[in-house]
């Protein structure tokens, strides 16, 4: 899960940056509400975003890969990644199968493809730490991970000798 140091905040705008937003509806309150964070952040910093939705957590890094390569055909790619879920312990334990395998399926997805990720899948015990971290008026969870993507969209963009 994406986050920050409060002397770590980089709000300097990313022109351009095209960003893939994959959001699941398992939990979609909850999604809703990382959804709002993240596209107002992408937007304060003069990127674009796009959305799609699927089923749940583990179908995210799919769906990503599969709209990746669409975009990347019709010559219009996206800059970076970001993943919206929540996933809330249950009795079982599918909780760990789901958390751990979402996150490993977008580090493998975006270390592949050098595609900047921001995380911002929730892995918490209950409703109510679900609603503090994905609230954009608390803990804002969502813009944390469109600003890793963004963060990670800058230095790509100076690595490779682009004005950031």
């Amino acid at each position: 899960m994406a986050g920050f140091a409060p002397d770590d905040m980089d709000e300097t705008p990313v022109p351009g940056a095209r960003i893939l937003v994959v959001a699941a509806k398992f939990n979609a309150d909850i999604v809703g509400r990382l959804k709002e964070g993240a596209l107002a952040a992408i937007g304060r910093l003069g990127a674009s975003a796009t959305v799609i939705e699927v089923p749940g957590a583990l179908e995210i890094a799919t769906a990503a890969a599969i709209a990746l390569d669409a975009a990347e055909k019709k010559g219009a790619s996206y800059d970076g990644l970001v993943a919206l879920g929540c996933v809330i312990r249950g009795e079982t334990y599918h909780f760990e199968i789901v958390a751990n395998e979402s996150a490993r399926a977008l580090t493998d997805l975006s270390v592949s493809r050098r595609l900047p990720l921001g995380n911002g899948i929730l892995t918490v015990e209950n409703d109510e730490q679900a609603i503090a971290r994905a609230d954009p008026k608390q803990g804002d969870k969502g813009a944390d991970a469109a600003l890793a993507a963004l963060s990670l969209i800058r230095l790509k963009r100076s690595q490779e000798g682009f004005s950031v």
